[in-house]
């Protein structure tokens, strides 16, 4: 196994579990516990985790976005979920934008499923396009940019320039936390930024949001909880944030 991909699964485990042992992570992997180490010492000079003594725990600031083939394989189920649920606020005629966050992929899915008539889609997202991109009826638009592989997203001024020139019906996006107090939340600036500049363009904002993404505070605000008109989520939130959406007027919405 490449040093690159043994990484990626001790990523992928410390995203999961939120802490990792050097000592089971080297009986995993049939290496040495010297080895592990310098991929713990990888990943935290990256900003993905904290190393400490005999392991490591994932870097709650989220100061760095993990790579997006990894996101689409995190919770997958709960994004399903979510996907479903918001496919059905997209009616024939509306003009929406979808981020590119992996949450949006699948709810990219579900519309391709449901072949929405006379429905145009404005994405900054490659997957996004590609997936939506011969649905009957459906016109997709994917902005300028500059490619960010790792996220497969367009990114930068030309972005935020094609994204105003429009006038939105509904935006759907998602975030790395959701804050009561801080709100939407990102990993960094420019990805913040794209999804400023859909939500000043559109009449409704979604956001489409997996619960254990709640109680979290990222590096860059996206906006406060006030400019959200619906939150669709994979379950009932409890009690506090139930109260604080009821207060603010966002429209939840969950399985069951």
């Amino acid at each position: 196994m490449l040093s690159a991909e043994r990484r990626n699964l001790i990523l992928r485990e410390v995203h999961e579990k939120k802490k990792v042992f050097v000592n089971e992570l080297s009986r995993r992997f049939e290496v040495s516990e010297e080895t592990i180490r310098r991929d713990l010492d990888k990943l935290d000079k990256d900003g993905y985790v904290i190393k400490g003594y005999g392991g490591a725990v994932l870097n709650e600031d989220y100061g760095t976005d993990l790579p997006f083939n990894m996101r689409c394989e995190i919770n997958p189920g709960k994004k399903s979920q979510i996907a479903e649920l918001a496919v059905e606020e997209i009616e024939p005629g509306d003009h929406i934008f979808m981020d590119a966050s992996s949450t949006t992929v699948f709810l990219s899915r579900a519309v391709r499923k449901k072949e929405t008539d006379k429905l145009t889609v404005i994405t900054n997202s490659i997957e996004n396009a590609v997936t939506l991109g011969n649905i009957p009826g459906a016109q997709i638009m994917l902005t300028g940019g500059i490619l960010k592989f790792d996220s497969m997203s367009l990114t930068g001024g030309r972005a935020l320039e094609d994204i105003r020139q429009y006038h939105m019906s509904k935006a759907f996006i998602s975030c790395n936390g959701l804050d009561i107090d801080r709100g939407v939340t990102e990993g960094n600036d420019e990805v913040a930024g794209v999804k400023q500049a859909a939500i000043n363009a559109s009449d409704r904002i979604y956001l489409v949001v997996d619960s254990e993404k709640f109680g979290r505070a990222s590096f860059a605000q996206v906006c406060s909880l006030d400019r959200v008109d619906v939150l669709i989520t994979d379950k009932k939130p409890d009690a506090r944030w139930l109260e604080v959406l009821e207060q603010k007027n966002i429209r939840t919405v969950y399985p069951g």
